[in-house]
Formats: C-alpha cells, structure tokens, sequence
C-alpha cells in the first residue's frame, strides 16, 4: 500500500453492504489504521438462504471466515430493520472482530437510510476522532 505514498496508518477501509466483502478481503490479508463494515453480510449464501450455517466452496463471499485475520480496529454499523441484509449478519460479524469495538446499531434502520440517522455520523466521528491510535 506504499505504492502511493501513503502509509497503512493513514488508510481507513470502508465497506457499504456487498462492498464490506472486498473491505474484509482486503482487511484480512492488508495492514490498515482501521476497518468500517455498514450493513456487512456474512456469506453471499447466508443472504440467500438464511439457514445457511456453515461455508460451501460454491459460496462466492465467504467474509465470516476472514474476519478473524482481520487485525485492525473494526466498526461494525447495521441497522436493526434491515430488510435486505438481516440484522443477525452484522451481529455475527460484530462477534468474529479480534479487534471490533462499541458496535452501532441502528434502531429502526433500514438497508439504505442510515445515514440518516444522527448518531451515525456522531459514531464515526467519535471512532475516527478518540478511538484510533495517533502516530
């Protein structure tokens, strides 16, 4: 990542629904400053079919089996009313982070309206400001 100048402390990850499985991709093999995961889903299989409880080959984005190689401080952001990725993928996510911290989730969010929601920008505010490390 110092192709370009600038160092892994200085890069922040940010993945929005199917973008959090090229984050996690890039999260558990790259060093960076910290990983944000908004309305993150755990297999492309597991959204399809909800009873899904384990990793086929045949699964495209298997992004539960990377989060434990991911070493950086992770926000997990979900809504609670998610009505295209369930709640329970960010929940479960939240719990395979080596390094998550303090989760938001959203009372009454949706997929696409989190935004929104005033303390989504305070969390990130707060995560990025007060709870990464300073070089």
């Amino acid at each position: 990542m110092r192709r370009y100048g600038v160092t892994p402390e200085n890069i922040i990850l940010y993945g929005q629904s199917i973008g959090t499985v090229p984050t996690i991709d890039l999260a558990a093999r790259y060093e960076c400053a910290a990983v944000i995961l908004h309305s993150p889903l755990m297999s492309g299989l597991r959204v399809a079919f909800p009873d899904t409880r384990k990793t086929y080959c045949f699964d495209a984005f298997p992004s539960i089996d990377k989060m434990s190689k991911v070493a950086s401080p992770v926000l997990v952001i979900h809504g609670t009313e998610d009505e295209v990725i369930d709640f329970s993928h960010g929940l479960a996510m939240y719990e395979r982070c080596p390094r998550a911290v303090e989760p938001l989730w959203v009372e009454g969010a949706g997929h696409n309206d989190i935004e929104l929601y005033a303390q989504y920008l305070e969390r990130l505010k707060q995560f990025i400001s007060f709870e990464l490390p300073t070089s």
